[in-house]
């Protein structure tokens, strides 16, 4: 599945770091694993990890090539700030 979602152009996603690394969700849509951590974050949950076959591809937009591990992390952090 390829995502279609709008947050591929999102321009926030040019600050993470480019990684093609074929074993850390290559192709994986950046926008999605985002999102994933932040519903994580919002929960707090004591602990987290990315699925990547669970992401859809993307290779679109601002979300091309980018560190879909960062792009989690990020989403953590900013669904636990925004939970208080």
């Amino acid at each position: 599945m390829t995502c279609q979602q709008q947050h591929r152009y999102d321009p926030e996603f040019e600050l993470l770091p480019h990684d093609q690394s074929q074993f850390n969700g290559r192709h994986k849509c950046a926008g999605c694993a985002y999102d994933k951590g932040y519903s994580l974050g919002l929960l707090k949950a004591p602990s987290v990890n990315i699925d990547f076959e669970s992401l859809p591809n993307s290779q679109a937009g601002t979300v091309r090539h980018r560190s879909v591990q960062a792009a989690f992390a990020k989403g953590y952090l900013d669904g636990v700030l925004a939970s208080y």
